[in-house]
């Protein structure tokens, strides 16, 4: 028969296993590398700001409108891994109204916890010597990474400087790692 005591101890153990274990699966959740999430994001759009008119004249103009049909792309790159295999674009665009958004194209890179995506003002740097070199300096996070494959857009604030920022990364903030990134130059 076992004392009162081991038993106890075998008790405590088994708890503190338990929530160890259970400590470890939130912490590092490694079901999400065998996950998937795609997102199919369509290339955004606005429409641009309406023609103010002074004259009924000019209503009926048929010259054709002083700004950008459509978005364009002001700069781009392709992903590098890091921490992670990673692969895609990243293209920043502008779209008629001004307004801005970063674009990840054909992305494709492991699940991970708490990934979001940033611009950055650090230089991408191939292998190990690139997978903690982006929260050293200036950066804005544009948001949680939406999936680890497909297309995805983030909304770049108005008032972020782009000239301020040169890259882009995928970054685990649980971890402190870059997954990949991007080099971005004007296009």
């Amino acid at each position: 028969m076992m004392g009162l005591g081991k038993r106890r101890a075998l008790v405590l153990g088994a708890v503190l296993l338990a929530v160890l274990v259970g400590a470890g699966l939130y912490w590092f959740q490694p079901w999400k590398l065998w996950t998937d999430e795609h997102v199919n994001d369509s290339l955004p759009s606005a429409s641009a700001p309406p023609a103010v008119s002074t004259s009924p004249t000019a209503a009926a103009s048929t010259a054709p409108p002083s700004g950008p049909a459509g978005p364009r792309t002001v700069a781009q790159g392709g992903l590098i891994s890091h921490e992670h295999t990673t692969t895609g674009a990243a293209k920043i665009i502008e779209l008629p109204d001004g307004s801005r958004t970063l674009r990840l194209e054909n992305l494709d890179t492991s699940n991970g916890p708490d990934l979001v995506v940033w611009l950055t003002d650090a230089p991408v740097k191939e292998g190990t010597a690139g997978w903690h070199v982006f929260d050293d300096g200036k950066h804005v996070s544009l948001g949680k990474l939406k999936g680890n494959k497909g297309d995805q857009n983030y909304p770049i604030p108005a008032d972020v400087q782009l000239t301020d920022y040169t890259s882009v990364t995928i970054w685990c903030d649980r971890f402190d790692v870059s997954f990949g990134a991007a080099e971005l130059s004007q296009a």
